[in-house]
């Protein structure tokens, strides 16, 4: 099959009728990767309806709020899921670029690289297709997303592109699932705690994230044959080196 059999396969499907065939078909060689977010709930409900097992990818940075890490498990625990993997950035590569835990107050870019980009490039190793939550509406490069493509030589999933924050809303109300609790403080968008702060509507969640820098984006979803990774030359010489 080739590169465009294989999008065509999956074309004008969404939500669950595309989790359906994506799980068939990469079955051990598929994984989603969670936030554990402000609307993380929708897409892990589908996902668990169909198949518990699929290895969930989260980011546990040691900087997150201690409400998201206890989201993770309320969400983990109500949905069945039984291979949510936690991955955490590389210890030696902490004490030599981030010895304080102060990199996210000079380079934001760089903190996120650290503790988000490496790590999670280490634990895709292997997969062969990857789902993840992101929605068009966010805006800023997530406007022409694409529910299915290819990047980097794997399958990039994102059931819920088209997904308008009210169908969020009225998702997450019709099968029950519980709010982040920092929902209801103000946080529409929520990744770690330094670089996140309440705001955002309905319609621009992500307006928290990062305020008052140009930044929108935290670089795990940038790849290395379409997009500009937002590192210095020095410092992607220096991520080579070690782990």
């Amino acid at each position: 099959m080739t590169e465009n059999d294989l999008l065509e396969s999956y074309a004008g499907l969404e939500g669950a009728d595309l989790l359906r065939p994506l799980l068939r078909d990469f079955r051990g060689q598929i994984a989603v990767v969670s936030s554990f977010g402000a609307e993380s709930a929708v897409l892990l409900h589908m996902v668990s309806e169909i198949d518990r097992a699929v290895p969930v990818i989260f980011l546990d940075t040691g900087k997150l709020f201690a409400e998201t890490l206890e989201y993770r498990d309320e969400l983990v625990c109500q949905l069945g899921l039984t291979d949510v993997r936690s991955v955490v950035p590389c210890a030696i590569a902490l004490r030599r670029e981030d010895a304080d835990g102060l990199l996210h107050k000079t380079s934001t870019d760089l903190c996120c690289d650290l503790r988000k980009t490496r790590p999670l490039a280490a634990a895709l190793q292997g997969f062969s297709a990857v789902i993840s939550g992101r929605k068009r509406f966010h805006g800023g490069e997530r406007q022409n997303l694409q529910a299915v493509s290819l990047a980097d030589e794997r399958l990039k999933a994102e059931p819920l592109a088209s997904f308008s924050g009210l169908d969020i809303a009225n998702y997450m109300h019709s099968h029950d699932l519980p709010p982040h609790p920092l929902v209801e403080a103000g946080y529409r968008s929520i990744g770690c705690a330094p670089c996140t702060s309440k705001g955002g509507t309905l319609e621009d969640p992500r307006a928290g994230r990062w305020a008052g820098q140009e930044k929108t984006e935290c670089g795990i979803h940038w790849t290395a044959d379409g997009r500009v990774v937002r590192i210095s030359a020095a410092q992607g010489a220096l991520s080579s080196t070690g782990c």
